[in-house]
């Protein structure tokens, strides 16, 4: 299954610096901010999701839409490696709910790095 969209929440956000990051803004195009049912973790350098349906339980990001999904995801999965799997998730823009790719970590979250806000970004 090749969906169109995809969910980024951390080193692939806009203005991460990334290149990856770069490569993403330049190939396809911003939907807009979105968020999913999940729990964000500080890993360090980069950020980790793992699925929960807590009503409280929200991770903040951004949606693309991408212009050949194929090609793209293949460079991405190569990026973020064995520790994260790309499934299928809801997320929710303003405009509504889609289904959308999203790198979900396959580790045991850290005790106590889990970011409350679910933004990356902000890391509290």
């Amino acid at each position: 299954m090749i969906l169109p969209y995809l969910f980024v929440y951390g080193t692939l956000r806009r203005g991460s610096g990334n290149r990856f990051a770069r490569l993403l803004e330049s190939q396809a195009r911003l939907v807009g901010n979105a968020r999913m049912q999940g729990r964000i973790y500080n890993l360090g350098r980069y950020p980790g999701v793992t699925p929960s349906d807590g009503p409280g339980d929200w991770v903040r990001g951004e949606v693309f839409r991408l212009t050949q999904p194929a090609a793209m995801l293949a460079k991405l999965d190569a990026y973020e490696g064995p520790l994260f799997a790309r499934v299928p998730q809801r997320v929710y823009l303003p405009s509504g709910m889609h289904l959308a790719w999203v790198y979900l970590y396959k580790g045991t979250p850290p005790e106590g790095r889990r970011i409350i806000s679910g933004e990356w970004i902000r890391r509290a």
